[in-house]
């Protein structure tokens, strides 16, 4: 199966795409989406949404998972971040693929052990998981991978959820 993991954020999206075979976890590609500042919203949403739909078309995905947005302070942030996780939902929704959303904390605990690991201890287990060798650049696309690597391993157990 091939998995589709992604970061949102306005400035800077990550992206991951793994292939999972039983326990076997395989990186196809990763990197981030950055949407400038400068631009006015629906831009910037709209550049989101371009990329994200030529890595759908690109890669294929068979199904997707986005992490879901972490409470802020500033409830104006919290919208806004939650404007760039409808593109991230959207995206690969239009392109037919099943979207599961994971909390941050059921990330890291999926990929590190531990529920409030430092971004640096989610970067060296994806690179554990995935393999030394593994190039991806940017912290949002190790955290892009991390997402992708915890649907891997809960995405059996969603799938008789969806079957009762």
């Amino acid at each position: 199966m091939r998995i589709l993991g992604l970061d949102p954020g306005l400035t800077h999206t990550g992206w991951g795409i793994i292939d999972s075979e039983g326990n076997r976890l395989r990186h196809v590609a990763s990197g981030r989406i950055s949407a400038s500042p400068k631009l006015a919203m629906a831009q910037r949403l709209a550049v989101i949404d371009a990329a994200l739909t030529k890595i759908c078309e690109d890669h294929q995905p068979d199904s997707a998972a986005v992490e879901e947005t972490f409470v802020n302070k500033n409830p104006l942030s919290a919208l806004k971040l939650g404007q760039a996780r409808g593109v991230a939902l959207l995206a690969p929704a239009r392109y037919g693929i099943e979207v599961a959303e994971y909390a941050a904390n059921l990330v890291k605990k999926s990929v590190v052990g531990a529920g409030h690991a430092e971004k640096e201890q989610v970067a060296m287990m994806v690179h554990t998981l995935l393999g030394k060798q593994v190039q991806f650049g940017s912290p949002d696309a190790a955290d892009a991978l991390a997402v992708a690597i915890c649907h891997a391993h809960h995405y059996s157990s969603l799938q008789v959820a969806h079957v009762r």
